[in-house]
């Protein structure tokens, strides 16, 4: 089966800024993408964790799309127009896809 290339683009944010985030992609064109809740980790300020919080306000989400390259550039600006002003990350992979009309 032929594969086709293209970029997996993954943003971690904090979980209030999730509405911004989606709208944001959505005015770049991304059409599909996936949330992840995010249970922890660690950054500069060191590890920390969602368990005992009982709201999103302290939480983190991890939003991930895969687009086609050419669709890269405009996404990164406006993914971190976003994510500059808050904690967050926002990290591209090159990937290989099936179905490749879907992207």
């Amino acid at each position: 089966m032929q594969t086709q290339s293209a970029k997996r683009v993954e943003v971690i944010i904090e979980a209030p800024m999730e509405r911004r985030l989606r709208n944001a992609l959505e005015e770049a064109g991304v059409t599909g993408y996936t949330i992840l809740p995010v249970q922890g980790g660690s950054g500069r300020s060191g590890p920390w964790s969602g368990e005992g919080q009982v709201s999103r306000a302290g939480g983190m989400v991890a939003v991930i799309c895969i687009i086609r390259p050419e669709r890269l550039d405009r996404l990164i600006e406006t993914a971190f127009a976003v994510v500059e002003r808050h904690i967050g990350v926002v990290s591209v992979a090159d990937c290989e896809v099936l179905s490749a009309e879907r992207f």
